[in-house]
């Protein structure tokens, strides 16, 4: 059984947000990555506390679930007829790349605990 906190603490949001790459398209927000990461520093309480009522409640708001993906070829490619030749960019809500990632980093702890990933199955240790 995995014990997870419904609260995410400032310092979890705070690198969260500074692991995000600056050189990544807008989301639905229009706040680029790179103004967020210096907003932080006036906005990390409110930030964390609305990111703990969504992780606590699992309500989140219709507009934050919205995102738009657009399709973009390939330079270069022999065969459009192929998924391969084709790239998806999605937009999203800034809040939700980082509870995504939030959770990302709550499954991926929680695998590696309980020996779930084929390189804890072998022994061998990840860095």
């Amino acid at each position: 059984m995995l014990n997870i906190s419904p609260t995410i603490l400032t310092e979890e949001i705070s690198k969260l947000i500074r692991s995000l790459l600056n050189r990544k398209a807008l989301g639905l927000d229009g706040i680029l990555n790179k103004v967020l990461k210096v907003a932080t520093l006036v906005i990390i309480k409110d930030l964390a506390k609305a990111a703990s009522y969504y992780f606590a409640s699992g309500i989140i708001l219709k507009s934050l679930k919205e995102f738009i993906t657009v399709v973009l070829y390939k330079e270069e490619k022999k065969d459009y007829s192929l998924l391969d030749s084709y790239r998806l960019i999605t937009f999203k809500n800034m809040l939700v790349k980082v509870l995504e990632k939030h959770i990302a980093n709550i499954i991926s702890k929680a695998a590696e605990e309980h020996r779930l990933l084929l390189w804890n199955q072998m022994g061998v240790r990840r860095k």
